[in-house]
């Protein structure tokens, strides 16, 4: 039912950031690319989720069949709800990255949702699907290019940010990871303007960003592929702050958070073998009652 799982919120605010950038920003989207983004998005997880479950069930063909009705019922459960995690990068993807033309957004649509089937470990996709998909535009194509001033530094913009971020992270909880994030990047930031004697008005100027709030609260937080472990998602988070602040003053790349978490994407894996701990799961009670059902009875 709407509303029942947390990314029914996701989606909502998403969706209401993207109405509120065009009204109130004048942004020069074009409303059919937004299409093509949702479309391509759904239609290539839509494809992908059966191909894989079709090769999954043929692979376990000799299991009993009580077993494969249940893995016929897990399939079946996680193709739909998939489709809101397809929404939801075809949002950010509409959200970040501009275009001339539609094929270019195609093409990011369809790679960032098959990422997430193609560079797994352990059954874990670590790549942020919308991330993947924006760089590898930026890669292939010639027309794509993504804006991170386009909020601007209007105060009201952050509020809404942190009010409905904050919800979906205090559902989640994660907020540890955007807090470390944030807080190491900030006194990065901090120790640089003291150094260089800025006023703090040249801080507070490159820490109001509407869209550093919306990658910290809404893009590094994926909990499906950060890491697991609360200290390995603080690692990973003041990495990922420290390669941003490096590539945005040393390199001067305005694109600098986007890059930063593609590199480090990987390294998520890693943390997760120093340090174990259960993978998140948006479905909990459908795979505990998908585990009971193949659990002998005793």
């Amino acid at each position: 039912m709407l509303l029942k799982d947390i990314r029914d919120y996701q989606i909502l605010f998403l969706g209401l950031f993207l109405v509120l950038g065009i009204g109130t920003r004048d942004w020069t989207l074009r409303p059919e690319l937004i299409g093509v983004a949702i479309v391509t998005c759904v239609a290539t997880q839509w494809i992908l989720s059966l191909v894989t479950g079709h090769w999954s069930l043929a692979n376990n063909i000799d299991a009993p069949a009580a077993s494969r009705r249940v893995g016929q019922m897990a399939n079946d459960k996680k193709q739909m709800p998939n489709l809101r995690s397809a929404l939801i990068t075809s949002l950010g993807l509409s959200l970040l990255l501009r275009a001339d033309h539609w094929t270019t957004m195609a093409i990011a649509a369809v790679i960032a949702i098959a990422s997430k089937f193609i560079f797994q470990v352990g059954d874990k996709h670590f790549f942020n699907p919308a991330n993947f998909g924006i760089i590898s535009a930026l890669i292939l194509t010639p027309d794509a290019w993504v804006s991170p001033g386009q909020w601007g530094e209007e105060w009201w913009y952050g509020l809404l940010f942190l009010g409905t971020g904050g919800m979906v992270l205090q559902r989640i909880g994660r907020w540890d990871t955007t807090a470390a994030f944030l807080g190491s990047y900030s006194l990065l930031e901090a120790i640089r303007n003291f150094w260089l004697g800025w006023t703090w008005d040249v801080y507070w100027h490159r820490l109001m960003s509407g869209s550093l709030l919306l990658f910290a609260l809404f893009m590094i937080t994926d909990p499906r592929s950060i890491p697991n472990s609360r200290i390995g998602r603080i690692v990973w988070a003041v990495c990922i702050a420290g390669l941003t602040f490096i590539l945005r003053n040393y390199f001067f790349v305005s694109t600098a958070v986007f890059w930063a978490l593609f590199a480090l994407a990987p390294l998520s894996i890693l943390l997760d073998v120093f340090w174990l701990a259960p993978r998140f799961a948006w479905q909990e009670k459908d795979e505990e009652a998908v585990v009971e059902l193949l659990t002998p009875n005793s």
